[in-house]
């Protein structure tokens, strides 16, 4: 499905299914904080790694299938497909945008 996400929510995306790590600077703020399997990541580096280490981790692509913005807050239901029990899933990712970069993101 082609969704039309704000700019540092698609970024996001693109860099999820292979775009250049680097391209999270553009997407999120230099102090953003990442919260994804009980872990806590915070600043451009740290927000790096940690999708490249899924990345190789579970060697998955991603899907948006719908977002609903409310002010500063998106939230997009993204199908992944991967290296992981059952192959699929559906998670829940909960931006809070500012000045056009993600300064907060939880995934569930």
């Amino acid at each position: 499905m082609d969704i039309s996400l704000p700019d540092a929510v698609s970024t996001f995306f693109q860099v999820s299914n292979g775009a250049a790590p680097s391209s999270l600077r553009r997407a999120f703020s230099e102090n953003a904080v990442v919260h994804d399997e009980g872990q806590t990541y915070q600043g451009h580096e740290a927000i790096e790694t940690w999708l490249a280490e899924a990345q190789r981790k579970y060697a998955y692509s991603v899907e948006p299938l719908t977002f609903v913005q409310d002010d500063a807050r998106v939230t997009v239901v993204a199908q992944y497909a991967g290296n992981f029990p059952g192959g699929l899933a559906d998670l829940k990712h909960i931006f809070r945008l500012t000045d056009h970069k993600s300064e907060f993101l939880e995934i569930h």
